[in-house]
């Protein structure tokens, strides 16, 4: 073999193995780009991943918080609040006739339809203060039929959309439609529950604001 057809076997060679080094190289600059896309898409607190935007009738709400709720040592939830503007300002967002979200996703196999049903009515009696909860029964009702409509275990997602159009809460489960709370009133209770100057959790509700 000639010293020339040698050198073209060695450039050949030289050619393929820099190819191939080059197309392994931009599939990884690509994986690490989808990467840091989707992370950008996600939050992931406690082992719970967040989308850090929730779409809902063409509007698009932001993460605006997130936090954990725990009740004897134990974590039962982690929770995210969404608006459609982002803000610190808990009173605004309770008053604010705009669309905006809770979500609640199971982390312990303690919680029951009949707990976290009985939990929020402790919250919406607490929220109201010196308030007339009696004027709120048929919603609370409402609430409560929805969120017992199947059984509840460890990993459900609620999201809790309020949708200023018809000034009514939707409850969604697993990303599927539940029904709808009517009632612009109850959506400021029910908001209240974690934001209102006597929260179920303090730090929740700072955590929610984004204030941590």
């Amino acid at each position: 073999m000639t010293s020339k057809k040698i050198n073209d076997s060695f450039a050949e060679i030289y050619i393929s193995y820099t190819m191939k080094n080059l197309l392994l190289l931009f599939l990884f600059v690509l994986s690490m780009q989808v990467s840091h896309v989707s992370a950008q898409k996600q939050i992931e607190v406690e082992g719970v991943v967040l989308p850090r935007t929730i779409e809902f009738k063409q509007r698009q709400l932001m993460l605006n918080g997130v936090g954990i709720r725990s009740k004897m040592w134990v974590d039962v939830y982690v929770q995210a609040l969404y608006l459609s503007e982002l803000s610190q300002d808990a009173e605004r967002i309770i008053e604010s006739n705009s669309e905006m979200a809770i979500r609640l996703q199971i982390t312990s196999s303690m919680v029951t339809s009949d707990k976290l049903s009985k939990s929020l009515n402790k919250g919406l009696v607490k929220s109201i203060g010196d308030g007339n909860l009696a004027n709120f029964k048929s919603q609370i009702a409402m609430l409560e039929s929805l969120l017992n409509k199947e059984k509840t275990v460890k990993d459900d997602a609620f999201n809790l959309i309020y949708n200023s159009a018809d000034e009514s809460l939707w409850v969604f489960k697993n990303d599927r439609y539940e029904g709808k709370i009517p009632g612009f009133e109850f959506k400021k209770l029910f908001f209240g529950i974690w934001l209102s100057n006597k929260p179920v959790d303090e730090k929740l509700k700072n955590d929610l604001l984004g204030k941590s």
